[in-house]
């Protein structure tokens, strides 16, 4: 958000923040967040350059196709263990996933 927008909100009396401010995360937890939903955009960018559906991968993974869409959206319930496993399943290097975890510390340094 720009500057100029941010105080004019600020004046309208609106709190303006980011979400490890609103949901009250430590820092340890946000950073987790992130690796999870950098781990998360990983999943589904590689299952795409593959041509893999959704439902293709939770077979191979003896999963089902919802959960497999839960992982990709990041959603609480999935284990950092299955998604290394997905992409693992799918084909990813350790250098593709070393990328996806620098990308998430890069964006938080931003």
């Amino acid at each position: 958000m720009n500057s100029v927008k941010r105080k004019r909100l600020e004046r309208a009396g609106w709190v303006v923040g980011d979400t490890t401010e609103f949901l009250q995360l430590s820092e340890e937890e946000a950073r987790f967040l992130e690796l999870k939903l950098a781990l998360a955009n990983g999943v589904r960018e590689l299952r795409e350059r593959r041509g893999l559906t959704q439902a293709v991968l939770a077979e191979r993974l003896g999963s089902s196709q919802s959960r497999v869409a839960k992982m990709e959206a990041g959603d609480r319930s999935v284990s950092l263990d299955l998604m290394m496993r997905s992409l693992l399943t799918i084909g990813a290097t350790a250098t593709e996933i070393a990328k996806w975890i620098k990308r998430a510390e890069t964006d938080r340094a931003a």
